[in-house]
């Protein structure tokens, strides 16, 4: 069964971006290496903190709307739950091996 992401990811100065996908570990090297344009490259979005798992695509996009929609203090707080010290959760992903589907 295919499993669908809703992640949170920050940058050295704290900026948070909300993300939904399906293959959490291309999406994080995507925004680790800035290869796609936008938000996340500009902001040199580059470390996980957060992610949800779910088998449903819809409740996925549902969720990362709604995240979206909040106020930082409730994204940091959420975030805090699981990684109170904000540890990045792929810091050792992507050590001496090509980025994915590759």
């Amino acid at each position: 069964m295919r499993q669908y992401y809703v992640y949170i990811m920050t940058n050295r100065s704290g900026t948070l971006y909300t993300g939904m996908t399906n293959d959490l570990r291309r999406r994080v090297w995507q925004h680790k290496h800035g290869t796609v344009p936008g938000f996340t490259h500009a902001y040199h979005i580059d470390r996980l903190l957060y992610y949800e798992v779910t088998t449903d695509v819809l409740s996925a996009i549902e969720r990362e709307k709604q995240i979206k929609r909040w106020r930082r203090a409730k994204k940091v707080a959420l975030v805090e739950q699981q990684n109170r010290d904000w540890h990045n959760l792929a810091a050792d992903w992507f050590a001496n091996e090509p980025p994915p589907g590759t």
